[in-house]
C-alpha cells in the first residue's frame, strides 16, 4: 500500500514549557523546570501521522533567526519535505505555557504575528495550489487567519481535509469552511466557541456544530470521554489511564495525527480514534511534545483503549 500524502499548512514554531515542580503560587516566582523544542498542531499532528504510515510535507512561515533554524531543522529529522516561506526580517512565532505539577497548563502565550501577516499573501502563491494538488489529504490548524483557511481549503477539491482547532480564540477562524472539513479536532472550549454556546450534552452540542456545517469532528475532554461524530452517529470512547505522567501537551496533537492517518488508511472514525487515543496515552507519559510510536509500544498502548460506545 502506498503511503498518503498529507500537505499540512499552520504551525512550526518554538515550544516553551515551563513545568513548576510544587504547588503553583500565582503572582509569586515558582521553582521549577524549562523545556524548549519545536512543536505547533500542524507540524505535531503530521509528525504522528508519519509515524503512523503516512508521508508528510509542511507549509508554515519562519523567521530567519536561531529558532528558524530549530524549525528547520526538526522538520528535516522528521522526514517530512519543507515548503515553509522564510522571512530574513522576522522573528519566528513561538507558544510558551506555563504548567502544573501535574502538567496542566496554567497560562500560555502565543507570540504569532508572522502567521496573521504571512499565511493570507501565501495562500495566493502558485506554488500553494501546487503542493495541494500533489497530495492526497490537507491538514490545516486554526493559526492560519480566516482569510488564508478560505483561500486554502477549498483548493483540496474533494480531497479529505482534516483541522485542528487550536485555542477557543482562534477556532473561529475555521466557520467559514466548516462544511469542506472531513473531521475537525477540538477541545470542549473550541467546540462551544463554534457553536455558539456552551449549554446543553453532547448531542446538542453536536447537533450545533452540524448545523454549522460540521459532517464529522472529535471532541476530547481531558480525562474524560472522547467523542466522536459523523453522518453515522456519536461515539464515546472512555480514555485509558496513563501510566506515568509527565506532559500533557501535545496529546491532542497525537490524537489527531494518529487519527487521521488510520482514516486515511480506510478506517471508520471510531475505530481510526481509537489509534488517536493510543498516540496521545503515549504523548502524555513522555516529556516531548511528539511521543515515539513504535510498533510494540503503539500495539500495548492500543489494547488498552476500550471500544467505541454508541451514544445513539
Amino acid at each position: 500500500m502506498t503511503q498518503p500524502e498529507i500537505l499540512a499548512v499552520g504551525g512550526a514554531h518554538i515550544d516553551r514549557r515551563g513545568q513548576v515542580s510544587g504547588a503553583f503560587v500565582p503572582g509569586a516566582s515558582n521553582p521549577g523546570i524549562m523545556r524548549e523544542e519545536v512543536g505547533g498542531g500542524a507540524f505535531n499532528a503530521l509528525r504522528n501521522a508519519v509515524q503512523r504510515g503516512a508521508a508528510g510535507a509542511i507549509l508554515s512561515m519562519r523567521g530567519g533567526d536561531t529558532a528558524g533554524d530549530a524549525v528547520a531543522r526538526a522538520i528535516a529529522e522528521a522526514g517530512i519535505s519543507d515548503l515553509s516561506a522564510v522571512f530574513l526580517d522576522r522573528a519566528t512565532p513561538s507558544y510558551t505555557a506555563l504548567l502544573d505539577k501535574h502538567g496542566d497548563v496554567v497560562a500560555a502565550l502565543a507570540d504569532m504575528a508572522l502567521y496573521d501577516l504571512a499565511f493570507p499573501k501565501q495562500m495566493r502563491r502558485s506554488k500553494v495550489r501546487e503542493a495541494v494538488d500533489a497530495a492526497d489529504a490537507l491538514l490545516c490548524d486554526a493559526n492560519l487567519p480566516a482569510t488564508a483557511l478560505e483561500k486554502l481549503v477549498p483548493l483540496a477539491a474533494g480531497k479529505p481535509v482534516f483541522a485542528i482547532a487550536i485555542s477557543p480564540a482562534k477556532a473561529v477562524r475555521l466557520t467559514g469552511v466548516l462544511p469542506l472539513l472531513t473531521c475537525l479536532f477540538m477541545n470542549p472550549r473550541e467546540a462551544a466557541a463554534l457553536a455558539g454556546t456552551q449549554t446543553g450534552g453532547a448531542d446538542a452540542m453536536v447537533g450545533r456544530l452540524r448545523d454549522a456545517g460540521l459532517a464529522a469532528g472529535v471532541v476530547t475532554q481531558g480525562p474524560g470521554p472522547v467523542l466522536g461524530f459523523d453522518p453515522k452517529g456519536i461515539v464515546a470512547i472512555e480514555p485509558p489511564a496513563p501510566r506515568t505522567i509527565a506532559d500533557v501537551t501535545g496529546a491532542g496533537d497525537a490524537l489527531a495525527g494518529a487519527t487521521i492517518a488510520a482514516m486515511l488508511r480506510g478506517l471508520e472514525l471510531a475505530e481510526a480514534l481509537r489509534e488517536g487515543m493510543a498516540a496521545a496515552m503515549l504523548a502524555i507519559e513522555t516529556p516531548a511534545s511528539v511521543p515515539k510510536l513504535p510498533a510494540d509500544a503503539f500495539a500495548a498502548a492500543l489494547a488498552l483503549v476500550p471500544q467505541p460506545v454508541e451514544m445513539r
